[in-house]
């Protein structure tokens, strides 16, 4: 997938390659099974991974990050590593992370991207080797052709070296808050352009493939941590944001959260009229039900673990259309190639192109122009679909900020507007993941991707707490995620995971990290369990997973430790569940994720703790306002998307009053 760049010495290329094959080595086998023999005896090299990863720091870093990542490969070779035998490079590598916590950091980047290319990289037919051993089936149809879905939103192609646009209302981001913010001002006769990072991408570009996916998706391609690496992020980064590549979970903002907000400053939150005017609205353009919800076979055993603990649950809302085809429903992460996903890009933006707006692709918002403490438009860059870029100007009395709780802050810290609270109050909603393996397939690439909940655990720590949840089993994906304690025993692992069934929780964080900016102004995420509160529902999201595949007929129980957490039925679960409490919560000890960024840009009364007011505004420049999940005043505990569609409907309404 990446081109190759020179971007290491021969010395630190021969290390890499050697950490590559001691991450997945070739291990020797007396199977009689010829695709295991296979599988087992075949090494990164033989996939030309090395050669990927470094292609892909050389499309992705810094000069300075480059030398950082060699560093450590020096380092490495200056122990010998790449004339040792395995067993001795895999006890370099354990050596290493326990002594040096950058060091640490470094090699689970590593790591990272050598699972990722070798159970994901796809060769010229779309196949890899690797998915029949664990019994992955790949992408299940080809993408329709272009003909077969044509792209109907309306995008301004930029050749110039420079140009400058004019608009009443330019809206950053398109995702879940700005596509709402850019159909009603579209539709009240506002003229309307929408400026989006990623490009544009619609089934017929969803090939299922994981690391195309990833790459074309996410931002970041799916591989950005916070600094510290306690968490990794995934958020959208295409035309239509998060909404291409959420889980479809449509949950409404509980009455309590509300009533938090309303105190906050945001008026009015807590009266029915909001939700008939604004959430009842939301729930309605994009199509949400249950009747097309259907439980696969982690679901399955989901429900029947809190059955048996006696946990509440239900069927989860999901922005589908009625003639949803489950089977297909696995790869939602990746897109969803039959349009069945009632994603931003199939309603609020399509209903903004329809009522005249534009979009700009592949637009970097660099700085918001301000004159006279108003909005006066922004300036950014634009890389063009053949590579050149166009220096873009836009010139507009109304700028809507919807880029993310990760880029949102930036933009206004690259502005040098917003006050003292821009970047702060970061909320992530961590989530963790402990597997069951169970005595039949689950397969759970197959069926809906998530459709249950219980809130059992939502409100146990005075207002915190955090949902049980279920997430889908693509091997790329996956990989990075299950302990490595050497590359047989990985691979050993990765062999189960056919008959694995990912439980999840998704927590409401009581503490909060922050947005800073790097030397050439880009994003950092600085977010760690500091909290009590968050450090206590940590352990306990791992505990209560645990207890429920156990109770749904688990044989083995694996968390998502560095150090392997596993249990096998018949032997102590009390022990089992003292260690969980016992393991390392550090970073880079036990994998957390987040798919839920929210509160850097927090709406609230007071200038010195939000960003804006309660309608949306900043405090300090009038026509910048705040349309997606970084308004938040603090977490909700439930996913976002509705609540993000939802205010950012009623900041709509204010930006046109």
């Amino acid at each position: 997938m990446a081109t190759v760049q020179a971007v290491l010495n021969e010395t630190q290329r021969e290390t890499l390659q050697a950490l590559c094959d001691t991450f997945v080595p070739s291990v020797a086998t007396d199977t009689h099974d010829a695709v295991e023999r296979e599988f087992m005896g075949r090494a990164a090299s033989d996939l030309g991974v090395a050669e990927q990863v470094e292609g892909l720091m050389g499309d992705v870093m810094t000069p300075t990050e480059i030398a950082a990542f060699a560093g450590l490969l020096d380092a490495l070779a200056g122990e010998g590593f790449t004339d040792a035998d395995v067993a001795t490079r895999t006890q370099l590598i354990h050596g290493f992370s326990a002594q040096d916590p950058e060091a640490k950091l470094g090699l689970r980047a590593f790591k990272g991207l050598t699972l990722l290319f070798f159970y994901g990289l796809p060769d010229a037919a779309g196949g890899n080797p690797n998915w029949e051993a664990v019994g992955y089936p790949g992408a299940k149809t080809p993408a329709p052709s272009p003909q077969q879905a044509p792209k109907t939103i309306a995008v301004k192609e930029l050749t110039d070296e420079t140009a400058q646009l004019t608009c009443e209302v330019c809206v950053v981001g398109s995702g879940a808050g700005g596509s709402v913010i850019a159909a009603e001002c579209a539709k009240a006769g506002k003229d309307v352009l929408v400026l989006e990072m990623g490009g544009y991408r619609n089934e017929a570009d969803f090939s299922n493939l994981e690391i195309p996916g990833y790459f074309d998706l996410y931002y970041g391609g799916g591989l950005l941590t916070s600094e510290s690496g306690s968490i990794g992020i995934l958020a959208g980064s295409t035309l239509g944001g998060g909404t291409i590549v959420n889980y479809m979970n449509c949950v409404r903002t509980p009455e309590k959260i509300l009533a938090e907000w309303e105190g906050h400053g945001l008026e009015g939150l807590a009266e029915s009229s909001f939700v008939q005017e604004h959430m009842d609205v939301v729930m309605e353009r994009i199509g949400a039900n249950t009747e097309a919800t259907r439980q696969n076979g982690t679901h399955q055993k989901l429900l029947r673990a809190c059955d048996e603990l006696g946990y509440e649950h239900r069927p989860i809302w999901r922005n589908a259309s009625l003639d949803d085809d489950a089977e297909f429903c696995g790869y939602c992460s990746l897109g969803c190639q039959r349009g069945c996903k009632r994603s931003a890009m199939k309603t609020w933006l399509q209903d903004a192109s329809d009522s005249g707006a534009q979009a700009v692709v592949g637009c970097r918002v660099e700085e918001i122009l301000v004159q006279d403490g108003r909005a006066v438009g922004v300036r950014g860059t634009v890389t063009n679909p053949d590579g050149s870029t166009t220096a873009l100007t836009v010139r507009a009395p109304t700028v809507v900020v919807a880029c993310g709780s990760i880029e949102s802050p930036a933009l206004l810290l690259r502005s040098g507007i917003g006050g003292p609270a821009v970047g702060k109050n970061l909320r992530l909603h961590p989530a963790f993941v402990v597997w069951g393996v169970y005595d039949e397939p689950i397969d759970g690439w197959n069926g809906q991707i998530q459709s249950a909940l219980s809130d059992h655990f939502f409100d146990i720590e005075d207002g915190y707490g955090f949902l049980i949840e279920a997430a889908g089993m693509l091997p790329a994906f996956m990989s990075p995620a299950l302990p490595w304690m050497s590359g047989e025993h990985h691979k050993r692992l990765m062999s189960l995971i056919p008959w694995m069934a990912p439980f999840i929780t998704v927590a409401r964080d009581h503490g909060s990290g922050e947005i800073v900016l790097d030397d050439i102004g880009r994003p950092v995420v600085r977010w760690d369990f500091d909290d009590e509160v968050d450090a206590r529902l940590a352990v306990l999201a791992h505990v209560e997973l645990a207890r429920l595949h156990e109770a749904g007929g688990a044989t083995e129980i694996l968390s998502a430790h560095t150090q392997e957490q596993r249990w096998r039925r018949g032997e102590s679960f009390d022990g089992y569940l003292e260690s969980l409490e016992r393991a390392s919560y550090a970073p880079n000890d036990v994998i957390c994720f987040t798919a839920h960024q929210l509160g850097s840009c927090r709406m609230g009364a007071d200038p010195a703790s939000s960003v804006a007011d309660g309608r949306g505004e900043l405090h300090d420049v009038k026509g910048v306002w705040i349309g997606d999940g970084s308004a938040f005043p603090t977490a909700p505990g439930v996913n976002p998307m509705v609540t993000i569609m939802s205010l950012a409907h009623r900041t709509a309404a204010a930006i046109l009053s």
